[in-house]
């Protein structure tokens, strides 16, 4: 494919980046009182639209949540339209996540019994009804008879149609005898990154370091995944059944990395491929495994993401892009939440994705 299709997507997605939140933005919603103040602040930015359609419906928090909800819809639209017909399949499959977070979403409250309008306000919704994001493969009118099943069962039938749903359905009976979509979640994140990693097949030859990327990524879950059950002591069969295979670290790796004696001595075993001491020290005081997931993010930001940057002429330069405006609602949200928490604004930077 010649790689000048691509220099008028790189042209289109420069100009649009330049919206991106300065690092001064950034450290003035840090100092915000709360929440309904940052999103003041965030008026006088590219999310003023979406904050004022939203505004006439939802208050302070979730205000916040909804309108950077719809900005990434609109956002990654954008990324789609911008990329050459050769790239659409690798895109699609990426943004097959929302699809995923959406499906996750729902059968999180049709399990428990919640109200559909308690779910709503936290999918990614370019309107005020519920939808999948425009780029995954259900459409939005379905996505709203999806919503209106009226148990796990039924969602999971009206997905029979899609990929989810056939894979949904080797785990209904584990869900209805058990009552567990643990197995559930688990099959879905593994199905999308298998789906990822196969549409990323090299077709101009620079689709290496994104595939690097997202194999990363597995191995951040997988890991998380190690922590959670070493912090619960779960059975190492049980823990078997949630790692997603396709990352650098092979799974039979990391079940014997799981024979460790408690969460300390995993961080020790991997440090070769993740620098986690730090992470280890704060982890020691606060009890939390965020802390792991932050500087798990950090790490493959500075050594995959940023990477990409210089494959500007390709598929890289819509990923740069749709990452980084990720990256930004997630630095918004979790200042939101230390808002909310009243966390220290000392601690609250730590948490933040910033180059």
């Amino acid at each position: 494919m010649p790689t000048s299709q691509y220099a008028s997507s790189f042209g289109r997605l420069q100009a649009i980046s330049l919206n991106l939140l300065s690092k001064d933005v950034m450290q003035n919603l840090l100092k915000a009182k709360d929440e309904n103040e940052m999103v003041k602040m965030l008026e006088s930015t590219w999310y003023k639209p979406e904050i004022e359609r939203a505004a006439s419906i939802f208050k302070e928090s979730e205000l916040l949540e909804v309108a950077l909800n719809r900005h990434l819809v609109e956002v990654n639209k954008i990324a789609l339209e911008a990329t050459p017909f050769n790239g659409k399949s690798a895109v699609r499959a990426y943004l097959s996540k929302w699809d995923i977070y959406n499906i996750e979403l729902i059968l999180s409250a049709k399990s428990m019994g919640r109200p559909i309008t308690e779910t709503e306000s936290f999918l990614v919704s370019s309107r005020n009804v519920p939808a999948g994001i425009s780029a995954g493969n259900i459409p939005h009118d379905e996505m709203k008879v999806i919503l209106s099943q009226t148990g796990v069962d039924g969602v999971v039938n009206q997905l029979v149609k899609y990929n989810y749903g056939t894979i949904l359905m080797q785990h209904l009976e584990t869900y209805q005898k058990t009552g567990n979509l643990g197995p559930m979640m688990s099959a879905l994140q593994a199905f999308y990154y298998q789906n990822l990693l196969e549409s990323l097949k090299f077709f101009q030859g620079d689709e290496g370091t994104i595939r690097d990327l997202f194999r990363a990524e597995i191995d951040k879950k997988n890991l998380l995944s190690l922590l959670k059950a070493k912090e619960s002591n779960l059975d190492k069969d049980l823990l078997s059944k949630h790692l997603i295979d396709g990352g650098k670290i092979p799974k039979n790796e990391l079940l014997e990395i799981y024979g460790a004696k408690d969460v300390a001595e995993i961080v020790g075993r991997v440090e070769n491929r993740f620098m986690l001491v730090n992470a280890l020290a704060q982890y020691k005081k606060s009890k939390s495994l965020i802390d792991f997931e932050v500087a798990l993010d950090k790490f493959i930001n500075s050594e995959y993401v940023r990477r990409l940057k210089n494959i500007a002429l390709s598929v890289g330069t819509i990923f740069y892009f749709m990452v980084n405006t990720e990256h930004e609602r997630e630095n918004i949200k979790r200042i939101a939440y230390g808002k909310r928490y009243n966390l220290s604004n000392e601690y609250i930077s730590s948490l933040l994705l910033i180059e």
